[in-house]
């Protein structure tokens, strides 16, 4: 398990653009046949990628958890990017087509991962938190999440969120996780951007072709830096630092928050005319 402890907001702004990337990104999430876990010092979130081709691939714990099994004290979002796949947890078996997204409760303990055809792979992408309590694991299809449209056309910003894994459609004690797909000839996610101190996020792009990038805008909104960010890798964002992106192309991304609140309106909103 790799650890990302990530700079405060005092040294980030003096740091190079490889030093911001070094600092707050989570790079190549997905390997052939293993898992990669990254423990952030962002709320303790665990983000982390399986690419299971020709093997089952289990979650495994860490001395650094200092837990008997992952799930022992956190909760896990999953959502599958690739094709079809399998999550099997404590014996019962989810089947999990492309965005269909999983949430496993505290106190599942043996979690494992399967893809229907190695020749064409899932891709298992999973944020966790820390749990207080144990709520049931739940799939949610894709089809089933909360939908919104927002944005407008001419100001390139046109999406659809899906919130997958949020209070309107089960439990969880602070994972809130879901996907923005940015539509054909729009650029721009989360715009106007925004802070929340009561709660983390963490951002993965994908669904772009690999020469295509997204330009993560991050920092306070005196004090704006991007960060370049290819697709399929993630980025932390502190509860101090803005988090907006505008693409080369049009994109989805994940996004997980852990904190205080659930509530997925609870932004402090701010105007372009705020940026420097």
């Amino acid at each position: 398990m790799k650890f990302l402890l990530t700079p405060d907001s005092n040294s980030y702004k003096r740091m190079t653009n490889a030093e911001l990337e070094d600092g707050f990104t989570i790079p190549e999430l997905f390997v052939v046949d293993e898992i990669t876990l990254t423990y952030t010092d962002v709320d303790r979130a665990v983000v982390s990628g399986v690419m299971p081709v020709s093997k089952t691939i289990d979650l495994p714990t860490h001395k650094e958890l200092a837990s008997a099994y992952f799930c022992e004290r956190r909760e896990v979002g999953v959502i599958n990017i690739g094709d079809e796949g399998v999550v099997t947890v404590d014996g019962e078996t989810f089947n999990m087509t492309n965005k269909d997204s999983l949430y496993i409760g505290r106190g599942s303990e043996k979690v494992s991962f399967a893809s229907k055809d190695g020749s064409t792979p899932a891709k298992f992408y999973l944020v966790s938190y820390p749990a207080h309590t144990a709520y049931p694991t739940k799939l949610v299809a894709q089809e089933n999440a909360n939908k919104l449209a927002l944005g407008e056309q001419d100001q390139s910003n046109k999406r659809t969120i899906y919130q997958s894994l949020c209070p309107k459609t089960l439990e969880s004690c602070q994972l809130v996780m879901g996907i923005t797909e940015i539509e054909s000839g729009n650029v721009w996610n989360t715009k106007p951007p925004h802070t929340h101190a009561r709660r983390t996020e963490v951002y993965m792009y994908f669904d772009m072709p690999s020469h295509e990038r997204v330009f993560h805008f991050m920092g306070e909104p005196s004090n704006v830096r991007a960060v370049v960010m290819k697709p399929e890798t993630a980025i932390a964002s502190p509860t101090w630092s803005i988090h907006s992106g505008v693409g080369s192309t049009n994109y989805t991304f994940i996004w997980a928050m852990g904190g205080e609140n659930q509530e997925f309106d609870d932004m402090d909103h701010l105007t372009l005319a705020d940026i420097s």
